[in-house]
């Protein structure tokens, strides 16, 4: 017996505050770029399963989290490349390097991130944060 195929039913954003979600994809655009948001977007379009986790990365990392008062978006930077290379995340610190470059950091801060990781996560995470990042500056012209 031939297997039905699976209806393809497109993914739409089920956020459950709105106002979070809304504020969120305009930082989240701003930050990393509207064609990376987009395409991310678009990628979960067709699955149900990954646009949720679109769902919550737009309304709570950054309609809750990147739009409070306390830190400046400089900061916020700064604290994503330090926590990043130290869990040595490469595909997600190279976007936040980008980002990063966006909200104003220097590649002297970002080296000066990447030395503070050497010392309190370890010289191979920091090792693989410079290369990201060197080839991040390469690709920008930095």
């Amino acid at each position: 017996m031939a297997k039905a195929k699976a209806k393809i039913t497109k993914a739409k954003p089920k956020p459950r505050n709105k106002k979070l979600y809304d504020e969120g994809m305009k930082v989240r655009k701003a930050v990393l770029g509207a064609a990376y948001v987009d395409n991310s977007l678009a990628g979960a379009a067709n699955d149900e399963f990954m646009m949720a986790f679109q769902d919550i990365t737009t309304e709570y990392c950054w309609g809750y989290a990147w739009t409070r008062p306390g830190l400046s978006k400089k900061t916020r930077s700064m604290l994503n490349l330090a926590m990043l290379a130290a869990l040595n995340r490469g595909p997600e610190l190279k976007l936040h390097i980008n980002g990063a470059l966006t909200n104003g950091l220097t590649k002297d801060e970002i080296k000066e991130i990447f030395l503070q990781v050497a010392i309190y996560c370890g010289i191979p995470a920091s090792l693989d944060a410079f290369k990201t990042a060197r080839d991040v500056f390469k690709e920008r012209g930095v």
